[in-house]
């Protein structure tokens, strides 16, 4: 942009408002181009590529405000992004960071497609500015970005950090830490750069058991990292950053809801600056997942509720996820091209 700006010999305020209307305001190609003096707008045009994605479908939810948005990349690869509108008013987006995950978690669409790539800085941030573009449109803002779409983001971790600079920066998307965040199975090394890089931005880790075998069942890939080792690194982000971590837990009947699931979720989150998130089982249509010898099932409302109150009364925040966009697939883990 700028070798261009210099042949073209434009003023720099007419890129910095070509920018700030397209990658914050998300008023579209048009409206940005329009920033640009008549005489040059055409040579501009042909010279940027606003778009790195094509946009092939999007599904509405008949239940709640969620769209789910397949885009695909030059390269024929599938990728999705889904759009959350909270009653609140307030607007999220989740992207994808990779076409698939080689994580393999039982309980997740995504850990099922091969083919798995990194998808690049532009294939990031383009699910930012075309799903910001449909609010756009429908009078609402993005708020929010979070990178719990397709895909491990530390297994991305370079194009992952290059997409944050661009999303904080105030020559970019100019968003805060505060509404950007990160989820991550558990990459020990991956948590320890994100707090030292951008020890604003949120994250997110998917505990789900602090029963060593339970966690290596439903998320094999995570043996290499034992739990004392994830547990010193988000200790580290704690105490070194002074910032705390959201710890979520898949509430499975049996298996990560019982009274000693609770008591020793308690003892390993002591000590810890915490907020626990209970997410609900989504099932993922054709699968039938079997851990230790049990069938996976979503735990019952009653049983999440008095979880949640033993956490609380025991001094930790914690809140339950009421997942968006079931009925289209766009649920956590369900995610799928």
């Amino acid at each position: 942009m700028e070798a261009l700006r210099r042949r073209l010999r434009l003023d720099p305020q007419v890129i910095r408002r070509l920018r700030a209307v397209f990658l914050r305001s998300f008023c579209g190609q048009d409206a940005a181009l329009g920033e640009v003096p008549e005489a040059t707008r055409s040579e501009v045009s042909t010279a940027v590529r606003f778009h790195e994605l094509e946009r092939i479908e999007t599904l509405h939810s008949v239940l709640d405000g969620a769209s789910k948005v397949l885009f695909k990349t030059r390269d024929g690869c599938r990728i999705e992004s889904v759009l959350l509108r909270i009653k609140t008013g307030r607007s999220s987006v989740c992207v994808s960071s990779q076409t698939g995950c080689v994580a393999g978690c039982l309980f997740c669409a995504t850990g099922r497609l091969k083919n798995v790539r990194n998808l690049t800085p532009p294939e990031i941030l383009d699910q930012v500015v075309q799903t910001g573009e449909m609010l756009q449109a429908e009078g609402r803002r993005l708020r929010n970005v979070v990178f719990m779409g397709m895909g491990e983001p530390f297994h991305n971790r370079e194009n992952l950090f290059s997409a944050l600079e661009q999303l904080s920066s105030p020559g970019g998307f100019h968003l805060s830490g505060r509404h950007l965040l990160v989820s991550t199975v558990g990459v020990p090394e991956g948590i320890r750069r994100l707090s030292s890089c951008f020890p604003s931005v949120g994250l997110a880790v998917s505990l789900h058991s602090v029963r060593q075998d339970v966690r290596d069942e439903l998320m094999p890939y995570c043996r290499q990292w034992p739990l004392p080792e994830l547990r010193a690194a988000i200790l580290e982000r704690n105490t070194v950053y002074n910032q705390p971590v959201m710890i979520e837990i898949l509430m499975l009947e049996g298996l990560t809801d019982t009274d000693a699931d609770c008591a020793g979720l308690k003892e390993w989150l002591a000590g810890l600056q915490v907020h626990v998130n209970l997410i609900p089982y989504n099932p993922v249509p054709g699968t039938v997942p079997v851990v230790a010898g049990q069938v996976l099932l979503g735990s019952r409302e009653q049983r999440v509720g008095e979880f949640l109150a033993e956490l609380k009364k025991a001094g930790f925040k914690a809140t339950r996820r009421h997942s968006l966009g079931a009925d289209i697939q766009a649920a956590c883990g369900q995610l799928a091209r």
